[in-house]
């Protein structure tokens, strides 16, 4: 991997003797109303949006009504509109962002980004949905995403799941925790000049730390912690006593973190990172990764008591 609708049904707390309770009910009821993302029709999204005009959102109405269409379809039906378009407009009515390709904000890496139908995004929400499996709920959840060599996609996988988790609604971290060589400053283009290098050293100015860690745009889910300045002692900053404090109080905010790792098989930065972390998804590389080598990095895990919450075998 490279680069059905579910239904859900709630029960409410008080269902002793098979009741459930009105008040209960209301309270889910209300809720659900109160956290409509997008009331606004896909007509009145794609006007402002500037992909229809009024009048030609009210000549795809009037076919709508006509023939017992759905707006989208009687707008492609008329070929005012593409589908891609329709999926964009559904996905701000469903509070499900994401990106085209011609808006160009992130890298193209961020499939999750901009091709959250492809196969490949389907693959991503896979391995979601496996490390959701593997967590505890309602705290937050830190996991370091680890591999032994470079170029396996660490990297790549950390920044897609970040944008996977915060489509969801998760209150999501990425911390690029690779001061070798950091690359979530790329995949999201923002200023990477101050970052945790900074503060693992105490050198954060009070001014920097209010910008700190990076919002997102479009996404208001998501943040990243870049890694800022690479620094010449990234095992002395990373294995000191700062990390941990940094992590505890960034838990506060967020449902879930995760830690973008240099490679394991050269450097021993990894090591105090997933103690950290506590948790750790595992990728490897096909034709790429040595299987002696993920057997050391599983050991290694695996004596510090690091839960392995997955395991990728990244295939480019």
């Amino acid at each position: 991997m490279r680069k059905q609708e579910n239904v859900t049904y709630i029960q409410t707390a008080d269902q002793s003797a098979g009741r459930q309770s009105p008040d209960a009910t209301d309270t889910f009821w209300t809720s659900i109303a109160d956290q409509s993302a997008d009331d606004r029709s896909i007509g009145r999204i794609l006007v402002d949006s500037g992909k229809l005009t009024v009048e030609q959102a009210e000549q795809v109405a009037a076919l709508q009504r006509e023939e017992g269409m759905y707006f989208g379809e009687a707008a492609k039906k008329l070929k005012l509109v593409t589908e891609s378009d329709i999926q964009h407009a559904l996905s701000k009515q469903f509070n499900y962002p994401y990106l085209k390709v011609t808006e160009g904000i992130f890298s193209d890496e961020l499939i999750a980004a901009y091709h959250p139908f492809s196969s490949q995004a389907e693959a991503l929400r896979g391995i979601r949905s496996q490390i959701l499996m593997n967590l505890p709920r309602d705290v937050c959840s830190t996991i370091a995403v680890v591999g032994s060599n470079p170029r396996e996609g660490r990297s790549y996988l950390a920044a897609n799941l970040a944008v996977l988790f915060g489509q969801m609604g998760k209150r999501t971290l990425l911390v690029d925790a690779d001061l070798r060589h950091p690359r979530q400053h790329e995949l999201f283009k923002f200023n990477s000049r101050v970052g945790l290098s900074a503060m693992l050293a105490g050198r954060v100015k009070k001014e920097d730390l209010e910008h700190l860690p990076e919002s997102i745009p479009f996404f208001t889910h998501l943040s990243v912690l870049g890694a800022g300045a690479v620094p010449p002692n990234p095992l002395e900053l990373l294995a000191g006593d700062r990390l941990p404090r940094i992590l505890r109080e960034l838990s506060i905010y967020y449902d879930i973190i995760l830690i973008d790792t240099p490679a394991a098989r050269s450097q021993s930065d990894v090591q105090p990172v997933a103690i950290c972390a506590g948790n750790a998804l595992l990728v490897t590389r096909k034709n790429h990764t040595r299987f002696s080598d993920t057997q050391r990095l599983v050991n290694m895990l695996q004596n510090a008591q690091v839960k392995i919450v997955g395991s990728i075998l990244n295939d480019y």
